[in-house]
């Protein structure tokens, strides 16, 4: 008997003809996919053609005989399941459903229709990740005939005790699996700026406020993005070098997270982003005006696989989570705010000022503002036991590990206790939440005052909360604390006098603190305090220096934009307080995705010791505000409405002015989704956003 495959029925049927009807003969197999993936929790990948489920269940497939029904007593059946050309295993179809660790196929003898049969394929928690083909083999008196009826595409299982990445909560798999969009954070650890991200494939209908706005609406897991993902182990260099180890070793959620942390970026190998971290932007799209993963997946298959541009860190972090939620490894986006880059390993950081306060890019060290990476959820077999749970990785190419631009995964846990004996990459992470910041100042090429600040870098890490649209404060998993909330209750905005933060060193018997009266707000005076204190029994003169710089997250600051000088006197043991403001049309070329560094140096002008104090800060812009008419009765594809308003703060657009726009959309899902609206300014070298959580229910 020979087997002539058609082309597929409609939803997920296979037909077949027989040349041979004596025997069982096979009509066709339906892989009952909606039933499995509502199973396996994949039907959001309904888009794709083939059937997605779960490592470590089973699923059902249907068999519809003509001629004659399944005799158990005569006939027998076989799967074979194929992963590449290579890896393949065969399974005999028994009638018993008692469990099993390896790959097991069985009719459940409960509810048997022998005419048309279901059977159920259990897939071993350890399976690899990838997509399979696989064969039925029917055997009866007469002979033996094989069917080839399809194919189905397995990811890890975060709801299977027996999966490495088996995590116990269910609104943790919610939203560290399911969640479609999120949110990342930039800017500084006393003025968090809350970016919206959605995570799949995004859709954005454009109009004009001023210069540019988008409104968009996620959906989740939209065709393209599970294909891309896929795509990604295909095309890596382990895959293209032996492709049945690479395939072997995808069982394992720390290779898997090896080989996506090196595939997200392009230093190596065919990679999704393209780093570029120059200012010049001209050809290829500016890292800040991405709002989700899935159309940088899409554009980068659609190119034949070659690099997007422009990626940023927290772009590369965002398009990993992506990645590893959709292959089933429950993921989240970190922000470390104060992140060192310790390129010699010392846990040193050396930041230099002249004498006048103004920042030095003298140093190849370096402390970005805030730095974004990802953390995922693993067992760690590879350690023994303790080192489970959260991993650090990082897709940003910073340094290489065993010659390749990836970092992680490391586990938390070991950066806490300095385990930096464990693989993999603990010690570079440890130093980028540790390392010791002194600050140099320097005159006429020589040392004139050294500090040593021992909490500013990683002084405050999050990521979103579980279940809500704000920050969750994790600085305690990573290391030891002084509360239990985060060193960044001693570096806001109401610092003690013992705040590291705005103390410089005092070995000359004056300390000086500098103080931001509160978080700055676009449009508002920036207002700080610096207060001086005479340690000594004798009087003091000194010169003061302030100085501003703009400067961006992971740069040394630019040219300074504002200034004061001054003398002042202390009598014996006094202490001073002085008041300074930075007015709106001063710092206004430098709202926007830029920071500012302030610095205040003061000198002795009989010894000429100095002494520095300083703070990096962003200035707040206002977020865009979405209303939703009805929002009570949002139902799938039915017409909304939503109004976006900005208000803006600034001069040079007329401070106060309002302007709104309405726009429609037509939610296609059920359940709660994040609608953002962004607005680009040009001029401003910045983007105003907004974002709003609604609710889709049932028709």
């Amino acid at each position: 008997p020979v087997c002539i495959p058609l082309c597929p029925g409609p939803e997920n049927f296979l037909f077949f003809v027989v040349q041979n009807t004596s025997g069982l003969r096979i009509q066709n197999v339906n892989l009952e996919q909606s039933e499995n993936m509502a199973r396996h929790r994949t039907e959001d990948f309904r888009g794709s053609k083939a059937l997605v489920v779960r490592r470590g269940a089973p699923f059902r497939v249907t068999l519809k005989l003509g001629e004659r029904p399944f005799n158990p007593k005569t006939d027998s059946l076989r799967i074979k399941v194929m992963l590449g050309s290579r890896l393949y295993v065969v399974m005999p179809v028994t009638f018993s459903k008692r469990g099993s660790s390896h790959w097991k196929a069985y009719i459940d003898p409960e509810g048997l229709n022998l005419q048309n049969p279901s059977i159920f394929i259990h897939t071993p928690a350890s399976a690899s990740v990838g997509c399979y083909r696989f064969q039925l083999c029917v055997l009866t008196q007469s002979g033996q005939k094989t069917y080839d009826f399809g194919k189905f595409i397995l990811l890890c299982n975060p709801w299977c005790r027996e999966d490495a990445v088996y995590i116990p909560f269910e609104d943790q798999r919610e939203e560290y699996i399911e969640n479609d969009s999120g949110l990342l954070f930039k800017g500084t650890a006393m003025n968090l700026v809350s970016r919206p991200w959605s995570f799949d494939q995004l859709r954005a209908n454009e109009t004009c406020i001023y210069k540019k706005m988008s409104f968009s609406l996620p959906v989740k897991y939209e065709p393209g993005v599970l294909d891309s993902c896929l795509n990604l182990l295909q095309v890596s260099p382990q895959h293209k070098k032996n492709r049945r180890l690479d395939y072997l070793k995808r069982s394992d959620p720390v290779y898997i997270s090896r080989v996506v942390s090196a595939m997200i970026n392009s230093e190596d190998d065919r990679g999704v982003l393209k780093g570029n971290w120059s200012g010049d932007f001209k050809d290829g799209v500016h890292p800040s005006l991405w709002t989700g993963s899935g159309e940088i997946l899409r554009q980068w298959a659609k190119s034949g696989y070659r690099p997007v541009k422009y990626g940023q860190c927290w772009v590369f972090a965002a398009v990993m989570c992506t990645v590893m939620r959709v292959l089933g490894i429950p993921c989240r986006v970190v922000t470390n705010f104060n992140s060192a880059h310790d390129t010699n390993g010392n846990l040193v950081i050396e930041e230099y000022y002249s004498e006048t306060g103004q920042k030095l890019n003298h140093s190849r060290d370096s402390i970005w503002n805030f730095h974004v990476w990802v953390e995922c959820w693993m067992t760690r077999r590879d350690l023994g036991s303790g080192m489970d749970g959260w991993q650090v990785l990082d897709p940003t190419p910073q340094e290489r590990s065993d010659g390749v631009f990836c970092c992680g995964p490391a586990p938390v846990k070991a950066i806490k206790d300095r385990r930096i004996d464990l693989l993999y990459d603990i010690p570079f992470v440890y130093a980028e939440v540790n390392a010791d910041v002194h600050t140099i100042v320097v005159s006429e090429g020589r040392v004139v005052s050294h500090g040593r600040d021992t909490e500013k870098v990683g002084s405050h890490i999050c990521t979103k909360a579980v279940g809500f649209p704000r920050q969750q404060n994790i600085t305690g998993d990573y290391k030891h604390t002084k509360s239990p909330t985060s060193t960044l209750a001693s570096r806001s905005s109401t610092m003690s006098e013992d705040s590291t933060s705005s103390r410089a060193d005092s070995s000359t018997g004056v300390a000086v603190f500098l103080i931001l009266d509160k978080a700055p707000v676009a449009g508002e005076p920036v207002r700080f305090t610096v207060k001086v204190i005479n340690k000594h029994s004798v009087a003091k003169m000194m010169r003061v220096h302030l100085n501003a710089q703009a400067k961006e997250y992971n740069h040394s600051p630019l040219d300074t934009f504002w200034e004061t000088h001054g003398v002042l006197q202390l009598a014996p043991n006094e202490a001073k307080v002085i008041h300074h403001q930075v007015l709106p049309e001063q710092y206004e070329d430098v709202v926007g995705d830029n920071l500012i560094n302030l610095a205040v140096v003061l000198e002795d002008m009989a010894s000429h010791e100095r002494v520095l104090a300083s703070e990096e800060f962003n200035i707040a812009t206002p977020q865009l505000t979405i209303e939703i008419a009805n929002g009570n009765s949002i139902v799938p594809n039915k017409k909304q409405i939503a109004t976006v308003t900005f208000t803006n703060p600034m001069l040079q657009l007329g401070p106060g002015a309002t302007a709104q726009q309405n726009i429609v959309f037509t939610p296609s899902m059920v359940g709660t989704k994040m609608l953002q609206a962004n607005l680009s300014l040009t001029d401003m070298n910045s983007t105003i956003r907004g974002f709003k959580m609604v609710s889709v229910g049932r028709a």
